[in-house]
């Protein structure tokens, strides 16, 4: 029993029935106008489902009433946008005749059915004969009144069966084109990306800089070294003031919409990780060849992300080891290097966020990187093309 009543607590079977009732208004007021050509309003629809701006304010109309649940949302069963091929005028042609002949059993039964249950009423407490239309000459009794209910009941089944029927066809012939969802599609892709990206940003930077405060915190403790240790706080001091930068180049992107990267750090820059890595007690040995201004800026701020996981892995990982550091840029590619001795404490598996990111930057750019141990020391490679990217 309260499958069947259900439909009546749920706000959208009130608002599906005044989607069904509505164009039987515009068919009152022809009616009214001209009697006797009562089809003229379903000849009138055709050129009206014409206009391209028709199918934008039917989409409009079917999302507010017929799936309020949907509204704003990219994956719509119902779109809202105008015509932009003649295939789509003529869909909203036959919804606009679809909804005359849903509107029509829709209006006769809010009229007549509860109109129904009045006369059984009156008819059960009548003197005589009813006259009324369905139970003309009826005798009275006083029965009738307990089947008073059953119209109504009829008319919200009905109306919810129409409700349901618009819902369906307004899908099949309002809802998004081919292309329409392919660029959904797109965009959700574009989304998800972009917060992977996010996320990668946030790993690498904000775990480079609590690595670096946490290694330095740690030295400057066991040194007792007051020297020493006023080298370690300005070395936190600096490495939290960088990435209180990046995290706000992060909210920037996550507030505002198409805001642009530019502002990110590039592989110019590298110069600053390698100053971090040497506060926090590793010995770096970089060597830099080529032209790392005339690298493209997204291979040259990817470039950057993996340096500083590649740094921040072996600091966290092997401490204060020997690091080497090889960046390159020849024969239209940049060749990034990292690598430590592997320590006791230094083994860590291949399936990490950082190495899994390291892989997934290179892969986006059309490179590769192989992280892992090789002859005894933990290596980061990463080749990263640049021809595709100018």
């Amino acid at each position: 029993m309260y499958r069947f009543l259900a439909p009546l607590a749920r706000p959208a079977t009130y608002s599906r029935w005044l989607h069904l009732v509505s164009p039987a208004a515009v068919a009152s007021v022809w009616l009214f106008i001209s009697p006797d050509t009562p089809w003229m309003p379903m000849v009138m629809a055709v050129p009206v489902g014409l206009l391209p701006a028709m199918r934008l304010a039917e989409g409009i109309q079917g999302q507010l009433l017929l799936t309020p649940w949907e509204r704003g949302r990219p994956d719509a069963t119902i779109s809202v946008a105008p015509a932009t091929t003649w295939a789509d005028r003529w869909r909203t042609v036959l919804w606009l005749e679809v909804r005359f002949l849903l509107a029509i059993p829709a209006m006769f039964a809010t009229v007549w059915l509860p109109a129904t249950s009045v006369d059984l009423v009156l008819t059960a407490f009548g003197n005589g004969p009813s006259n009324d239309w369905l139970v003309r000459g009826v005798e009275p009794h006083w029965w009738y009144a307990l089947l008073a209910p059953l119209p109504v009941l009829v008319l919200f089944g009905l109306i919810t069966v129409g409700g349901t029927m618009a819902v369906a066809a307004a899908g099949w012939l309002l809802g998004p084109t081919a292309t329409e969802r392919m660029t959904v599609l797109e965009a959700r892709t574009e989304q998800l990306l972009e917060r992977n990206r996010i996320a990668r940003e946030l790993h690498d930077s904000i775990g480079h800089a609590l690595t670096v405060a946490v290694v330095q915190a740690g030295a400057a403790r066991a040194a007792n070294d007051p020297a020493f240790t006023e080298r370690a706080l300005a070395a936190i001091e600096e490495t939290g003031r960088e990435a209180l930068d990046d995290l706000e180049r992060v909210l920037r992107v996550l507030r505002e919409s198409g805001t642009p990267v530019g502002g990110r750090p590039t592989l110019v820059e590298a110069d600053r990780l390698l100053d971090s890595a040497r506060g926090s007690g590793a010995k770096v040995d970089a060597e830099v060849s080529g032209a790392l201004d005339l690298v493209p800026a997204p291979v040259s701020r990817e470039g950057y992300r993996i340096l500083q996981e590649s740094l921040t892995n072996a600091l966290r990982h092997a401490g204060s080891v020997p690091v080497r550091v090889r960046i390159s840029v020849v024969d239209g590619w940049l060749e990034l290097e990292v690598v430590n001795p592997l320590t006791g404490s230094s083994s860590v598996s291949g399936g990490g966020t950082g190495l899994r990111g390291i892989r997934e930057r290179a892969a986006l750019l059309g490179g590769k990187a192989k992280t892992g141990p090789y002859d005894g020391e933990w290596r980061v490679h990463a080749s990263l093309p640049l021809e595709h990217i100018r």
